[in-house]
């Protein structure tokens, strides 16, 4: 039996760290006969997908994106032994994720989303984040794409704090795998139930030509 998983945030309007703009155009009670929805907001948001043009000038966008790179065979890495505010560290993936293949999706999971609510701010302020040479040690799996349902780089707390801001080397993975032709898929949930080490994955974006990103319907596939 086959069993879809959805791995996919909502896109809600009242998001305190991303703005959504979201109206009737048309509606039936303006007497339209029909209804229509307008959406805006940041590729950036809620379930997405990242281009290596996000932080490398000179890297692809959207236009260039192969579909294989975003479909495919993918490994559960479960590194929720981190725990809050906890480094994703190499050895720690290196331990879980010892069946990750070349060509592999990497579905890095922490079950974060089943700790802190993507809703309040400790969703970032207290979350795990990945290490330089955890993020080395995917790249030298020659993995194509890699997602995450935690705020992966530390750093991007203090986007939330207003602490400071942060240096481009600061987002670890970003700099490590994305720029380095990795693509990566952001802000992903439910993958707690996932049950299997292995799976099939889909990370569709939207057709947004010349973009660093965009928004995307993800899930898993599992065969019983």
């Amino acid at each position: 039996m086959r069993r879809i998983i959805d791995l996919s945030t909502p896109i809600v309007q009242d998001h305190f760290r991303w703005p959504v703009e979201r109206r009737l155009v048309k509606s039936y009670q303006a007497g339209d006969g029909l209804q229509a929805t307008w959406v805006g907001c940041t590729v950036h948001a809620f379930t997405h997908m990242d281009t290596p043009r996000h932080f490398d000038p000179n890297g692809f966008t959207t236009d260039a994106l192969d579909l294989d790179a975003v479909v495919g065979d993918a490994a559960v890495v479960d590194v929720s032994a981190a725990g809050p505010e906890g480094a994703v560290t190499e050895d720690l993936v290196r331990a879980a994720g010892g069946h990750v293949r070349e060509g592999d999706i990497v579905l890095l999971r922490a079950g974060w989303d089943k700790v802190e609510s993507i809703h309040t701010p400790e969703f970032w302020t207290r979350a795990p984040y990945v290490t330089r040479d955890a993020a080395e040690w995917l790249l030298a799996r020659k993995i194509k794409a890699i997602a995450y349902d935690f705020p992966q780089d530390y750093c991007i707390r203090y986007l939330v704090t207003g602490e400071r801001k942060p240096t481009l080397e600061e987002n670890t993975t970003h700099r490590v795998l994305l720029c380095n032709g990795v693509i990566m898929f952001e802000y992903l949930c439910n993958m707690t139930a996932i049950t299997k080490p292995r799976t099939f994955f889909l990370g569709l974006p939207l057709k947004i030509p010349d973009s660093d990103g965009a928004p995307v319907r993800a899930i898993a596939i599992e065969e019983d």
